[in-house]
C-alpha cells in the first residue's frame, strides 16, 4: 500500500513528540523548525498535499502558528500555499530550478570562501565526516542516506558562514532545487562525482584555502547545472 506524503509527515513528526505550548510567542518558531526538518527528511514528493489541520494535531498546537510556519516555509521554497485552495510540497518548474542554480552560482562560492576562513575545527571535522558518509551512501546506492548527509553538509556550511544573511540566502536557493525525493531521480554516477567534488571543497577548507574552495565550489555548481540540462533536455 502506498503511503501518502501527509501520512509520512505525521509519522516523522510523531517521533519528535508534541510541541510545548506554554510559551505562545515561541510556537511559530517551534512549528517552523519541526516542519522544516520533517519536510527535508520525510521523503516527500513534489506536489503532495498537506493538511493544516492534521499538522496542527500532529504538533499538538493550534492552527495559527502552523499557518504562520507554513507561510515562512513557502517564502523559503519548501512548500506552496494557494490561498483558499491547497498547501503542497513545492513543485518547482524547470525555470525555477535554473533560476535557483544561477543564484547559487552567484552567492555560494563567496559563502564557501568566508566559511573556510572562519569555520571552527569542530565544524570542519563534522563536514569531513558527512562527506565520508555521502561517499559510502553514494557507492552503496543508498539515496535517502546520501540525501540526509548532503542536507546536513550544506546546513553546516551555511551555518558556519560569518555573514548569516548570505548563509540564509544560499540555503533558500538550495531549498528551491532539492528535495530528498528528488535525489531518487539523480543517476548514481552523478552522486558519486558530486560527492568527490564535495570532498575537494572540504579538503580546501581544512587547509584554510578559501580562494581554492571558492573556485571548486563554482565549478561544482556549474557541473550541477550541466547535469540538470542533461536530465531535463537530453533524451
Amino acid at each position: 500500500m502506498t503511503v501518502d506524503g501527509m501520512s509520512k509527515l505525521e509519522d516523522y513528526l510523531s517521533t519528535k513528540g508534541k510541541i510545548d505550548g506554554s510559551n505562545s510567542r515561541l510556537l511559530r518558531e517551534a512549528a517552523y523548525e519541526r516542519l522544516y526538518e520533517a519536510i527535508k527528511h520525510a521523503q516527500l514528493q513534489p506536489g503532495e498535499p498537506l493538511s493544516e489541520t492534521r499538522l496542527s494535531k500532529a504538533l499538538g498546537i493550534s492552527r495559527t502558528p502552523v499557518r504562520e510556519a507554513l507561510q515562512r516555509l513557502a517564502k523559503e521554497g519548501l512548500v506552496q500555499v494557494i490561498p483558499g485552495r491547497a498547501i503542497t510540497i513545492a513543485a518547482p518548474s524547470i525555470q525555477d530550478v535554473f533560476d535557483a542554480i544561477h543564484v547559487r552560482e552567484l552567492l555560494e562560492p563567496e559563502l564557501v570562501r568566508l566559511a573556510a576562513e572562519a569555520m571552527p575545527t569542530e565544524e570542519k571535522t563534522k563536514m569531513l565526516s558527512l562527506t565520508h558518509e555521502m561517499d559510502r551512501a553514494a557507492k552503496a546506492g543508498d539515496r535517502p542516506r546520501w540525501s540526509k548527509a548532503d542536507i546536513k553538509w550544506h546546513e553546516t556550511l551555511c551555518n558556519a558562514c560569518p555573514n548569516h544573511l548570505l548563509g540564509e540566502m544560499v540555503m533558500q536557493a538550495r531549498n528551491r532545487i532539492f528535495t530528498q525525493a528528488a535525489d531518487e531521480h539523480v543517476p548514481e554516477q552523478y552522486l558519486i562525482e558530486g560527492t568527490a567534488e564535495h570532498l575537494q571543497i572540504v579538503q580546501a577548507i581544512l587547509n584554510g584555502e578559501g580562494e581554492k574552495a571558492k573556485q571548486i565550489t563554482l565549478d561544482h555548481i556549474r557541473n550541477v547545472r550541466e547535469n540538470m540540462v542533461k536530465r531535463f533536455f537530453q533524451y
